[in-house]
């Protein structure tokens, strides 16, 4: 653990401006898709709860229609799931491919967040679900892949049909991740997220897959949330 937290944070910057050199030419293809998809802003910004609870803003490519409160079809917000009236075909690709999160690079890069860490929540969804015996997920900075966003990845947001579905069978798994990912980080659960991250990329966007086995982690996770001793 010594050693574990300045070689994560050298991996972070070092990553991060990689990729942002790589990915370069992408963000100009995505911008104007972005613009020839949807009226609005590029960027998405909301506030988040970083190291601590310090707020930070965190930045997306926009890939749902502007919310308009309005009583228009762009009027509905989501809680857990996203509102899908207003998501754009465009951005439909975007979320999928996680293409959407390119610009989380720039808070990996400010220190705001790591390349791999829990899923960073809201202000409000801090003070709900990073409480008790989660809070400890609040001693490490958020990041852009964990256990629990992969389980969200692979079993949640893209495959589960309602909020209170959502909230039953996702929600209790992910928390119990978030909290394990700071009980067992390592350079090896590290990798492990990194390489799980882009095979779910290819499973999803390109080969269409939707059912995916269960990993130790999950498998240790769901045990926890809902077996004899969950609670």
């Amino acid at each position: 653990m010594f050693l574990y937290r300045p070689i994560k944070r050298s991996f972070d910057i070092l990553s991060s401006l990689l990729a942002l050199i790589v990915t370069s030419p992408l963000w100009l293809v995505i911008v104007i898709g972005i613009k020839l998809s949807s009226k609005g802003p590029v960027f998405y910004s909301t506030q988040r709860a970083g190291r601590h609870r310090k707020p930070f803003t965190l930045y997306k490519f926009r890939s749902m229609h502007e919310y308009h409160p309005d009583g228009t079809k762009n009027a509905k917000e989501g809680r857990f799931l996203a509102n899908t009236d207003r998501i754009f075909p465009f951005g439909n690709l975007l979320r999928k491919t996680k293409l959407d999160e390119l610009p989380q690079l720039l808070n990996i890069l400010a220190g705001h967040m790591s390349v791999v860490g829990p899923r960073p929540l809201s202000m409000r969804g801090s003070e709900l679900y990073y409480s008790g015996k989660y809070e400890c997920v609040l001693d490490v900075r958020p990041g852009l892949s964990c256990l629990d966003s992969l389980f969200d990845y692979a079993h949640g947001e893209l495959f589960v049909s309602s909020n209170e579905e959502f909230r039953e069978k996702v929600l209790p798994v992910r928390n119990e991740l978030a909290r394990m990912y700071v009980e067992k980080q390592s350079i090896g659960v590290d990798a492990h997220c990194i390489f799980r991250t882009m095979k779910l990329m290819v499973q999803i966007a390109i080969q269409k897959k939707k059912e995916f086995p269960y990993t130790k982690y999950e498998a240790e996770a769901e045990k926890r949330a809902f077996g004899p001793d969950a609670g």
